[in-house]
């Protein structure tokens, strides 16, 4: 019957040793295989009905070829590219993605991490870790291999793939002063998150730097990275700031938050105020006015995420690498001079 054929069956049809059938069937080991062969294999495996036994392979090597990854809310559109950079490496190597949604803010809900690492993940990839987490410790507890992406955590134990969100509020900043505006503030993201705290650091550095002093007045800190939470902060930011020129949100979402506020108030962007964003997250150049923001590189951040779990799990990875990678000023219709007389 198709539907039972075995490796030797597929063996027997193309003429060669099972042994030859189980690399070429192996996307991590085919290619020391001709090209010829490799897709003889495929071939008669398809023809013949030829499925691999996932479970027999995996108790034969200790490996399930199966890697987790933890979001904190896959509605976010900065996570599709992670994703897709990451599955992208993964599955180039043989290996399948299980996408976990953990949102903060749903405190009774199944361990997930525990849940994966009783599937017996080869490796997991957190994006969801704050500052100060248990979930590192219980990784490295459990031995299992991760890589933090878009996070970091205070002590650096573990591999990390991080934008450098202290270079991007530098980059925004610098852009609102080019353009004359002095009267800038800042909607901040949470505080326990590393984007949160470095964002806000980056913007306070680059307005000392640009010779511009920093209040408490001047930076609203949101609790979470959406619209929904944005619309509070900007608010407040306007009500404590109302001359303000300039706004610079700590993520697209956020920036959002404020076209609201500002809606809401009667002003417009960039007329009245000016808003800049970070990440480039998808269609924020559709939004009325397009957004302004700091592009940040996440199907590279999701792809060497991939690299750096794979080469930890084959025992390549030695040291602790923190890679990080630099941001890019995508100027848009939402930032402008400042109005005259401001």
């Amino acid at each position: 019957m198709a539907g039972l054929a075995t490796i030797k069956d597929v063996a027997r049809e193309v003429g060669v040793h099972p042994s030859t059938v189980s690399r070429a069937l192996d996307p991590s080991q085919r290619d020391r295989l001709g090209e010829p062969i490799v897709a003889r294999v495929l071939e008669a495996a398809e023809r013949l009905g030829y499925r691999p036994d996932a479970a027999a392979a995996s108790l034969r090597s200790g490996r399930s070829r199966l890697i987790g990854i933890i979001v904190p809310d896959i509605a976010n559109p900065v996570f599709s590219p992670i994703i897709s950079g990451l599955e992208r490496t993964l599955s180039a190597r043989g290996y399948a993605l299980i996408v976990a949604d953990q949102p903060p803010d749903r405190p009774e809900q199944p361990d997930i991490l525990e849940m994966l690492v009783a599937r017996r993940v080869d490796g997991l990839v957190l994006a969801n870790v704050s500052l100060k987490d248990d979930a590192v410790e219980r990784c490295l507890r459990w031995q299992v291999p991760v890589v933090l992406v878009n996070r970091a955590e205070t002590a650096g134990r573990v591999p990390s793939v991080v934008s450098d969100d202290v270079a991007g509020m530098r980059l925004a900043v610098e852009h609102l002063v080019g353009l004359g505006h002095r009267a800038i503030v800042h909607v901040a993201g949470p505080q326990s998150l590393s984007t949160g705290s470095l964002r806000r650091r980056g913007f306070i550095e680059a307005m000392v730097a640009a010779g511009l002093s920093v209040v408490d007045d001047d930076i609203a800190e949101a609790a979470a990275f959406t619209r929904e939470a944005g619309l509070p902060a900007a608010r407040l930011l306007l009500a404590q700031r109302p001359d303000a020129t300039a706004v610079v949100a700590a993520n697209d979402l956020l920036a959002l938050g404020v076209y609201e506020a500002l809606r809401e108030q009667g002003r417009r962007c960039p007329d009245d105020v000016s808003v800049i964003g970070h990440n480039d997250m998808p269609l924020v150049d559709m939004v009325s006015p397009a957004l302004s923001t700091i592009r940040i590189s996440h199907r590279e951040m999701g792809e060497r995420t991939g690299e750096l779990l794979l080469d930890m799990i084959g025992g390549v990875c030695a040291a602790t690498p923190q890679i990080v990678t630099q941001p890019l000023l995508i100027v848009r219709g939402s930032t402008a001079p400042p109005p005259q007389g401001s």
